[in-house]
């Protein structure tokens, strides 16, 4: 995994943190300093968190799974959705639906319903549809694919959450805490990363500081994910196809009473 420059962080302005009178302190080990009122953030921390969760998340995307990254916050959705889409990760960037997680069976209902409306378009059954009707199914497809269109392949709850805000995403990382699903995040001076299982000290307001932690994490990923199609293509086994044969035995167990 290429390996990101004290240098990098600094022309991206990873550093700057907020004012120091809004400050958190459970942020002070991530500190450097302040510097006219403002926190700046030890950079040398930052890249030693960064590495041990861009490690991390390498492993989860060599496994199959996926990393939810959440991002509602005006300067960095259309970052994530750009980069994150890039490798196919599902991504949040409108409002973060209530009970995304810990209601999911609900939101895939609502997914469903997004295909079956999107089906009806494509074979031509929308097109019988009074006027009225029309409309009034064009405007709630429309409304769902902006809350739900990335995350329509999702078929499970992610395996991480990739927060670029904590404070702003609180729900999303309550959800995720309440359900033990681990979170990386961008964590800046005014949060507090008790609450973040993988925390990265940085910026999370500049579109060139998210940007740049983004590319690290997206480059680590993509090498997870290009090590599993190497595992597949040599035929070694992986974990992922291992949880499937261990799904198949309890199954077994059963039908043998029967006999």
């Amino acid at each position: 995994m290429a390996k990101v420059t004290f240098d990098e962080l600094l022309d991206a302005g990873v550093h700057f943190g907020h004012l120091s009178r809004k400050w958190n302190p459970n942020m002070a080990p991530y500190i450097f300093g302040e510097k006219k009122g403002i926190h700046i953030i030890d950079l040398n921390k930052t890249i030693v968190k960064l590495e041990e969760a861009c490690n991390a998340m390498r492993q989860i995307a060599k496994s199959g799974k996926k990393i939810l990254f959440v991002a509602t916050k005006k300067q960095a959705k259309d970052i994530v959705a750009e980069k994150v889409s890039a490798i196919g990760m599902p991504f949040v960037v409108e409002r973060w639906p209530g009970g995304m997680l810990t209601n999911f069976v609900t939101i895939r209902k609502a997914v469903r319903k997004m295909t079956s409306i999107e089906k009806m378009e494509a074979d031509g059954t929308a097109a019988t549809m009074s006027k009225r009707e029309r409309l009034q199914m064009t405007r709630t497809v429309t409304k769902m694919r902006k809350n739900l269109g990335s995350i329509a392949d999702m078929n499970r709850v992610p395996a991480a959450l990739f927060v670029i805000d904590v404070m702003k995403e609180h729900i999303a990382v309550a959800e995720a805490m309440r359900l033990g699903i681990p979170v990386f995040a961008m964590v800046d001076t005014n949060s507090d990363p008790r609450k973040i299982d993988f925390a990265i000290p940085a910026n999370d307001d500049a579109t060139k500081s998210i940007s740049k932690i983004l590319d690290v994490a997206i480059e680590a990923i993509a090498e997870g994910l290009a090590e599993r199609k190497t595992d597949k293509d040599t035929g070694e086994e992986i974990p992922a196809t291992a949880e499937k044969k261990e799904d198949r035995k309890p199954a077994t167990r059963k039908r043998t009473p029967k006999a």
